[in-house]
């Protein structure tokens, strides 16, 4: 897992300084428009932001949407038609930026963070946007396009979304990439979860450790990025900003609910998988006081046998002494240390079944 994700300029770049994405060259971004009104809807690639002109001067909601890599020329480009300033362009290249909501006069400009599950790694993608009168634009690096669901919904003409402005759209936009929380932390779920069984139904193995530390960063990673995105939020409903009609601030506070849900299932998840490493120590302890209580019932029950061997194993065999060991000129002698020794051992095992020992 990579700890640092941001991307940032050389220390003393000037300001509002534009490079290209890692691959920008090697992959060309994917510029898709949409254009609707309540009883129209266009849909189309661009092959470069250029073309977009034509649909800001129409009385329609313009939706400009980048996906890949992107080069700096092509956001500069986007940046003059639109009159962004070179700063926020800035933000828009460097990804791993704090999720925010910057306000002006005309213009919204908002980075929110997006978590996804890829090969059973979390990922963390930065979402840029700009709304501005009718139109919005946003900006995605990642190599999945994560809007699909909602060009469906625009392609149908039923439905709200069709029949309000811009700022319901940019709504919608926000509220996929918070839900996309959701499935990101079910599957945390069922992971802290097998991990729980794996700990109270088998023995603790240091892969089991190394699942729980992995899904403890996972989820300190999503709290470090998702945390400021309620902070975004707050400030964009309490804000006033004139680009949003007050029939549309009721569903941003929407989104800010789910985002405060989100945030506590984080912190519980936080909690549990801290739990776990308690539980994988106390595993462990019982595991290794199993051990070495089986080690002592099998150095306990044979300490009298040595004693034994250890008596019998001298050799002061003097006849004419008083003191001389009789036992070692008996006939039976040998099977009867056999036989007392057993005897001894079962004596003890006896003992010990009864203790509950083992």
């Amino acid at each position: 897992m990579t700890y640092f994700e941001k991307t940032y300029h050389t220390p003393g770049t000037a300001p509002g300084t534009l490079v290209s994405h890692e691959g920008a060259d090697l992959e060309a971004v994917n510029i898709r428009l949409i254009d609707y009104t309540e009883s129209s809807f266009i849909e189309k690639e661009l092959a470069t932001a250029d073309e977009c002109q034509s649909f800001l001067t129409k009385d329609s909601v313009t939706w400009i949407h980048m996906q890949g890599p992107m080069q700096a020329d092509t956001i500069r480009n986007i940046g003059s038609i639109f009159n962004l300033h070179p700063l926020m362009l800035e933000d828009v290249l460097n990804k791993g930026q704090r999720p925010k909501v910057e306000e002006h006069e005309d213009l919204l400009f908002i980075i929110m963070s997006m978590p996804a599950v890829f090969d059973d790694e979390i990922n963390i993608d930065q979402v840029s946007i700009f709304m501005g009168d009718n139109y919005i634009i946003s900006f995605h690096a990642g190599t999945m396009d994560p809007f699909d669901p909602l060009r469906n919904r625009l392609r149908k003409k039923s439905g709200r979304i069709r029949s309000l402005k811009q700022d319901y759209l940019l709504y919608t936009i926000m509220d996929l990439i918070i839900d996309q929380g959701y499935p990101v932390l079910e599957s945390l779920g069922y992971g802290i979860e097998n991990i729980e069984e794996t700990l109270l139904t088998a023995s603790a193995e240091k892969t089991t450790l190394s699942a729980i530390h992995k899904i403890r960063h996972q989820l300190i990673l999503l709290r470090r990025n998702l945390w400021p995105q309620r902070e975004a939020l707050n400030r964009l409903i309490h804000g006033g900003s004139p680009l949003f009609n007050e029939s549309t601030s009721i569903y941003l506070r929407d989104c800010y609910d789910h985002t405060v849900q989100i945030l506590d299932l984080i912190e519980n998840y936080r909690e549990m998988a801290a739990s776990l490493v308690d539980i994988y120590i106390s595993s462990t302890s019982y595991r290794l006081n199993e051990i070495m209580r089986v080690l002592t019932i099998i150095a306990t029950i044979f300490i009298p046998l040595t004693f034994i061997v250890g008596v019998y194993g001298m050799n002061f065999d003097i006849a004419e002494s008083p003191w001389a060991m009789p036992e070692l000129h008996w006939y039976f002698g040998y099977p009867l240390v056999w036989g007392v020794m057993i005897a001894t051992v079962i004596a003890m095992v006896v003992y010990f079944k009864r203790k509950d020992w083992f």
